[in-house]
């Protein structure tokens, strides 16, 4: 099949238009987080769901192009775009889904970790994610995923316990401990390249809100040896206390600090 017939049979399998240099709109599409990354890529497919990305990846396979995967957009290093190839964006795919029975979560590859805190966060569920609402899921989860929820829940990837995959042949396959349990273990930690993620399902946990940020002195207030905050939240906190709250308490523990530096600064 020609250049030609596999545009027209890509553009045949979309619900959104294949965007091209020189359509209206094409600027915007291709623009990412990083404003020092000013690639061009030859497609964009704007994927809507799985049956998009199958179409998109059977496309690049057979024209040879080089396939980029966006999710949230907000890789440092441009991972999701690319020069002269073909750009599968999945931003359009922010489904989250939440068994607060089950207290799992299931999560479309283009949501961002301000969507699912906020689908979560109203059964007083979480799964450990990242620093930034605007992160996105896939890059962060296949990256390992390191947040303020780590030390108590693990990484991102140790609570990830399925996700549908559509591979480089253009196969969709569930991945998951009962099923190609090989390829859940690629993508938890493995390596890159094993596929397209369109949704991930997480484990959940109870957790409602929290607290967090630094908490600044100036030098000379700063705590007497044995005395730090890290110490004190280790003895006496628990996953629900808050950073603030563990800040205050020791800052007014008798003789520990001078009563000018009681105020710790924090965020929530």
């Amino acid at each position: 099949m020609g250049q030609e017939a596999n545009i027209e049979k890509l553009k045949a399998s979309l619900r959104r238009s294949l965007i091209r240099p020189g359509d209206d709109g094409y600027d915007a599409a291709r623009k990412i987080y990083n404003g020092m990354i000013d690639r061009r890529p030859a497609y964009i497919v704007e994927a809507v769901d799985a049956a998009d990305v199958i179409a998109a990846v059977n496309f690049g396979r057979d024209t040879g192009r080089t396939v980029a995967v966006r999710g949230g957009g907000h890789s440092g290093p441009g991972l999701g775009t690319v020069d002269k190839g073909l750009v599968i964006d999945l931003g359009r795919m922010k489904g989250v889904r939440v068994d607060p029975a089950g207290r799992t979560a299931l999560v479309q590859g283009g949501s961002k970790w301000g969507d699912v805190d906020h689908a979560t966060h109203a059964f007083g569920l979480a799964t450990p994610s990242g620093f930034i609402s605007t992160t996105g899921v896939g890059g962060l989860t296949l990256g390992g995923g390191i947040g303020y929820l780590a030390r108590r829940f693990g990484l991102t990837i140790d609570n990830l316990i399925g996700a549908d995959v559509v591979l480089a042949d253009g196969r969709f396959v569930t991945a998951s401990e009962t099923e190609n349990s090989d390829l859940l273990w690629a993508l938890r930690g493995g390596g890159g390249n094993f596929g397209v993620v369109t949704s991930f399902e997480f484990r959940l946990h109870p957790v409602d809100t929290v607290y967090g940020g630094p908490m600044i002195w100036p030098l000379k207030c700063a705590p007497s040896r044995g005395a730090t905050p890290a110490r004190w939240i280790w003895r006496n906190g628990d996953s629900r206390r808050s950073a603030k709250t563990s800040a205050r308490r020791q800052s007014t523990s008798p003789g520990r600090f001078p009563s000018r530096c009681s105020r710790a600064s924090s965020t929530r």
